[in-house]
């Protein structure tokens, strides 16, 4: 019970200091609004929130590279802070934050951005789950936990691959792994580095994703040969790694019994058995 309540009082402290970040932002940017009379140009207010779809994503982009041109030290730690609050609290939805980083500030500094606060913020949920949530997390996920549990001590040998074929292919969530390692009794430095190579390309292609996406402007723009020529990239950069990983847990990883869910495969038999 203390623990819980240690975590619901770090969670509260960060939700705070997020909302008084986000509430004092500058002067928003001048806009056309209506009016009886005609459009009139007038000072548009700005309600700052997580994306939740692209267009959503494309309108907060506009507007933080808006005040990126004045206020760019203010944008990065709000950008930075929004981050590890979802990563920190294993919240889904970091791939429309890693577009916005492209979005806002480009592909190289995005990517560099998102990968060293994607393994920042893992970290730091790592530390929660081992101050706060061991208990609870084996309370909620016996059966995961059990099994990944077993597949760590099979590859103890080549623990790291294991981590980084985790990553490359998530048969269990990102941030499922992130609050069970502690659990499984990972090493931090381990833990670290798999996420920081491992999410690569993930980030670079959400990244770069975002960054095409603030550049069109209209449908021709998505046929275009630059625009086909940095989509092939991506896919390249998604496979190459991958596939080099695959072709080496196929010789040195055991791997067998786990689906997409993280789920055991016979588990999933005796279920249907039983129903």
């Amino acid at each position: 019970m203390r623990s819980l309540a240690g975590l619901v009082a770090v969670v509260a402290a960060a939700s705070v200091y997020l909302y008084l970040l986000s509430a004092h932002l500058p002067p928003g940017p001048k806009s056309l609004q209506p009016d009886p009379e005609g459009p009139v140009e007038g000072v548009q207010e700005y309600t700052l929130k997580f994306p939740s779809d692209l267009d959503e994503l494309r309108e907060l982009a506009d507007m933080l590279k808006f005040y990126k041109r004045q206020h760019h030290g203010y944008v990065l730690l709000l950008f930075c802070s929004a981050y590890l609050y979802k990563q920190s609290f294993a919240i889904p939805g970091s791939s429309f934050l890693n577009m916005l980083a492209g979005a806002i500030f480009g592909p190289w500094e995005g990517l560099a951005l998102a990968c060293l606060l994607t393994t920042t913020g893992s970290t730091f949920c790592f530390l929660l789950s081992s101050a706060f949530g061991k208990q609870h997390v084996v309370q909620v996920f016996p059966d995961k936990v059990a099994l990944l549990q077993r597949k760590v001590e099979e590859n103890r040998s080549s623990l790291f691959f294991f981590l980084l074929f985790l990553r490359f292919f998530p048969m269990t969530p990102n941030w499922f792994l992130n609050i069970t390692c502690p659990v499984l009794n990972i090493p931090l430095p381990i833990f670290f580095f798999s996420v920081l190579i491992g999410l690569i390309p993930y980030n670079f292609i959400c990244v770069r994703t975002g960054s095409i996406l603030s550049e069109i402007s209209s449908l021709d723009d998505i046929f275009s040969w630059g625009t086909l020529a940095q989509l092939l990239a991506i896919a390249l950069m998604a496979l190459v790694p991958g596939a080099l990983i695959k072709r080496y847990s196929k010789a040195h990883l055991k791997v067998d019994g786990i689906d997409s869910n993280g789920s055991s495969r016979d588990g999933v038999k005796q279920d249907r058995k039983r129903r």
